[in-house]
């Protein structure tokens, strides 16, 4: 863990694999956890964004979280989703992830309705109840509740709110947070936006597309946080097109399409998402060898004759 602070450096919002029945694969699953943490991220997020939590089962759910906390080698931080309709929801989240022995949680909002302020800062009050690091998760587009910095601000007087993974792409919004609540971590929750947020003062990455490609993610990030633009912004501009999936409607889609285009299992996604049409799949296709190319380790010449 960094230094305590499970929630920084490069946590993987990580995909739900599912069988060709669209069964969970939780071998699968843990496999996955193994090879990200091998790669060198330093954490993992199941049941987030892209984890297609809303259409797991409780059941299943519960089962994602353990498995993947069991799988995570020492040092790799477990920062499951906690989304739910209501703060009773959210709230049991939390708890399971506790005991199955996750680090902190990621919380949005309350999910499907547009919540009045108080009701929001009531419902994190629920979540950082249970005791675990709370980050909060703000994706207006998704979950119809904006968390401004305004906002955010009085969240962040409950104790255990430790950072908010920021989504909407606006880089002003850091300055104004870090103006206002300077105690609370911003994290780049967009990966199109990673160099800008990071090289402005965000203390991680909530990365999606590291599910195909996680050393070349890290490696970008740790030159964003080395501030070496000579090596960084080359390799932003090269990575940047395939970045660019994880702020479309087609995220998860984009998502498990790139893992297998890189050598990995993505497999399908549960109803009602459906495949992407042949031109955004032949994109996806691109971006990723457009990646890996930019990524590759030069040949070794052989000794000279």
């Amino acid at each position: 863990m960094r230094a305590g602070r499970p929630w920084r450096g490069v946590l993987v919002d990580v995909t739900t694999p599912f069988r060709d029945d669209l069964s969970v694969d939780l071998d699968q699953l843990q496999e996955h956890v193994r090879w990200l943490a091998d790669q060198g991220c330093h954490g993992v997020a199941p049941c987030a964004s892209v984890g297609e939590y809303r259409a797991l089962s409780d059941d299943e759910r519960t089962a994602v979280v353990r498995a993947t906390v069991q799988a995570a080698p020492s040092g790799c931080a477990v920062v499951p989703g906690v989304g739910g309709y209501g703060s009773r929801q959210a709230r049991r989240w939390a708890e399971q992830a506790a005991e199955a022995g996750a680090h902190g949680v990621l919380a949005p909002p309350p999910d499907g309705h547009v919540a009045r302020d108080a009701d929001v800062v009531a419902h994190y009050r629920e979540v950082a109840a249970i005791g675990l690091p709370v980050v909060a998760h703000n994706e207006p587009y998704d979950t119809r509740v904006d968390l401004t910095p305004d906002l955010l601000a009085t969240i962040a007087e409950i104790d255990g709110i430790v950072a908010v993974k920021e989504v909407t792409g606006d880089v002003r919004r850091l300055h104004r947070l870090r103006d206002l609540c300077p105690h609370v971590d911003v994290l780049a929750g967009a990966d199109d936006v990673l160099l800008e947020l990071v090289l402005c003062g965000a203390a991680g990455w909530v990365a999606t597309l590291a599910n195909a490609l996680p050393r070349e993610a890290v490696r970008l990030y740790e030159l964003c946080v080395a501030r070496d633009l000579g090596r960084a912004l080359p390799l932003y501009a090269e990575l940047h097109p395939l970045l660019g999936w994880a702020s479309r409607p087609e995220s998860v889609q984009a998502v498990k399409l790139a893992m297998g285009c890189a050598g990995r299992f993505g497999g399908r996604c549960r109803p009602p998402r459906g495949p992407l049409p042949g031109p955004a799949a032949e994109r996806v296709r691109r971006d990723v060898l457009r990646a890996l190319a930019a990524t590759a380790e030069p040949a070794s010449g052989g000794p000279a004759g």
